[in-house]
């Protein structure tokens, strides 16, 4: 799939665009647009831009943003909701939410890869409205109902 990428920022070159680390890897790095390192707080949420903006060609495809293992692992870095939703209609600059959930300041470095892009298919959904659901195994069993083994 063919997705449009803009800089949207003086600090990139086109070296900048993230690129798959290996032929195997699902996701693209997103680096830090930022002019000098930046220090991120325990506790802190820092919204970091990338200077790129995409364009996805169709409405069934979105971009998803992930945060990086060794970020979150080593230092507790993490996104701040979790995953990030780059909707198909939506071109304006990716900015990455960071959480600091470590107990150490963590010193962000411009062009640092701080998470990963990952685009994909969706289903767009058509909901229905009914009065009854049809009957499952699990039924409305909610959290733990299948056991923890």
């Amino acid at each position: 799939m063919e997705v449009k990428v803009q800089i949207v920022s003086p600090l990139l070159t086109a070296d900048d665009l993230p690129q798959y680390a290996t032929q195997g890897s699902a996701g693209m790095d997103l680096r830090a647009c930022l002019e000098a390192p930046r220090v991120v707080r325990p506790g802190e949420i820092v919204p970091v831009p990338t200077g790129l903006a995409i364009q996805l060609p169709r409405r069934d495809a979105v971009a998803l943003v992930y945060a990086r293992s060794g970020l979150a692992a080593k230092h507790g870095i993490a996104l701040a909701n979790g995953v990030g939703v780059i909707d198909s209609d939506y071109t304006g600059e990716i900015v990455v939410p960071l959480h600091h959930f470590g107990s150490k300041e963590f010193v962000l470095q411009p062009k640092e890869r701080i998470a990963q892009l990952v685009i994909a298919p969706i289903y767009v959904a058509r909901l229905v409205a009914v009065d009854h659901l049809g009957p499952t195994a699990r039924g409305a069993g909610g959290f733990g109902s299948t056991g923890r083994v």
